[in-house]
């Protein structure tokens, strides 16, 4: 085993627990302060009564993702689940904001101090006896500012579920693509990605964008990966509702890491078939075009490391799916097996996974992402030359575009993804269903 990785591991998980535990503990704390003051007891026995039976039930739903195999204890898509997602979401970003302007506080308290007197009299007089008056305005300013810090994201929680998380947008995208054929130029492809049909993301929701990506009219529809997110979720009522993809070259598809933990690889790819649709392990499928060829090639889901921490290599085994005569398209969820991908030949890769952060902000010119502590490829198109050695790069580099590549270069596009994972929740990565148009270069 690889103890450092598991230590890192454990360190992690265990700072995630501890925040999480503060920030319920910080806010069931605000809420007896609050009460304490409310006169009539019924009403203050009961808000708090309220709490505490919404926190077991929070927990209730936390310990149905943990026991999969042990059935339930609450109802499959039970609203609790979208509730308990939101409420740590809000709470957890909110004491963290808060936190963060009493941090400002305490350094502004510490080490900013008023300036010093001017006066002829106030210089002679010695420091010690120095009056010190608070500034009432600079206090009642930190207080304003850590009820807007605790008010804000939990409105904005609120936003991104009821309407960024519902605003699916057909996003268009022109890439240019190394030997590509003339009869290719202009091919259309839709791409829809990481559906997790669950309790957050409903039938209906995916048959409306089903119906989106078919207004498209794209030639060949891919879907990469993540069609539910846990065990209990419905993988069959999922792929009913992607069978309506309409393509006149065929609907395919690859596994994603959620079809792992459900352990339904195998059952996703019987219902695949069972649609006239195919789900592509490890394989590889001739797409014809107008007299012309290309090759789609599909994955399963590519670990980067094993259950004990050691690095693995990624898309082993595809070299002899890769074609030379004809141009390469690969379906891997994860957008990491990109730089592999464009060192073995192929010209353009489809992903999904990251779900563009599901969160994204820009700050000062610069977009933060939780996506980018597992990738560098957060969402959008990217490039790099092909036949490139994969080797290892320092945090955050990434090749945007090159140039004049000799040997032409690569490409990847990673899609946003339909739904959520965590808290029901998007904000500055609205669901997408990609339109990838193919150009000659």
């Amino acid at each position: 085993m690889n103890w450092s990785w598991f230590l890192l591991r454990t360190v992690v998980l265990l700072s995630i627990l501890a925040v999480l535990f503060l920030s319920q503990r910080f806010w069931y704390r605000g809420l007896w302060r609050v009460t304490a003051n409310w006169g009539r007891k019924p009403l203050r026995v009961g808000v708090r009564l309220l709490y505490l039976v919404g926190l077991v039930l929070i927990t209730l739903t936390i310990a149905d993702g943990i026991r999969q195999d042990h059935g339930s204890i609450l109802p499959n898509h039970s609203p609790m689940t979208a509730f308990a997602g939101l409420w740590f979401a809000s709470a957890l970003a909110a004491y963290v904001a808060v936190k963060a302007v009493h941090a400002v506080e305490w350094i502004w308290h510490r080490w900013i101090r008023p300036a010093a007197p001017t006066t002829q009299a106030s210089a002679n007089r010695p420091a010690a006896t120095e009056d010190f008056v608070p500034d009432p305005s600079r206090r009642s300013f930190f207080r304003t500012a850590s009820v807007v810090a605790g008010a804000a994201p939990f409105l904005g929680v609120m936003y991104g579920y009821a309407a960024e998380r519902l605003r699916y947008e057909v996003r268009r995208i022109e890439i240019p693509i190394s030997n590509l054929p003339p009869e290719l130029d202009g091919m259309e492809i839709v791409q829809l990605s990481d559906i997790h049909l669950s309790g957050y993301m409903t039938p209906e929701s995916v048959r409306r964008a089903v119906d989106m990506a078919n207004d498209v009219g794209a030639d060949l529809a891919v879907v990469t990966g993540d069609l539910i997110t846990g065990i209990h979720d419905p993988i069959a009522e999922c792929v009913e509702e992607i069978r309506h993809l309409r393509a006149p070259l065929g609907v395919y598809g690859c596994n994603g890491n959620h079809e792992i933990y459900a352990r339904a690889e195998d059952l996703a790819e019987r219902l695949y078939t069972q649609a006239g649709m195919k789900l592509l392990r490890q394989g590889n499928a001739v797409i014809h075009y107008k007299g012309a060829q290309l090759n789609l090639i599909g994955v399963d889901y590519q670990r980067e490391r094993t259950s004990s921490g050691r690095k693995q290599p990624m898309l082993e085994n595809l070299a002899p799916l890769v074609r030379r005569d004809i141009p390469n398209i690969l379906l891997s969820h994860n957008p990491n097996s990109f730089n592999r991908a464009a060192e073995l030949g192929v010209e353009l890769s489809l992903a999904g996974h990251t779900h563009g952060g599901q969160v994204q902000v820009e700050i000062l010119d610069v977009s933060l992402s939780p996506a980018r502590f597992i990738t560098d490829y957060v969402a959008g198109l990217y490039h790099r030359p092909l036949l490139m050695l994969d080797t290892p790069k320092r945090m955050g580099e990434t090749i945007k575009l090159m140039q004049n590549a000799p040997k032409g270069l690569s490409a990847l596009y990673v899609n946003r993804g339909l739904g959520t994972v965590g808290a029901p929740v998007r904000l500055g990565a609205p669901p997408e269903i990609s339109h990838i148009v193919l150009r000659r270069v």
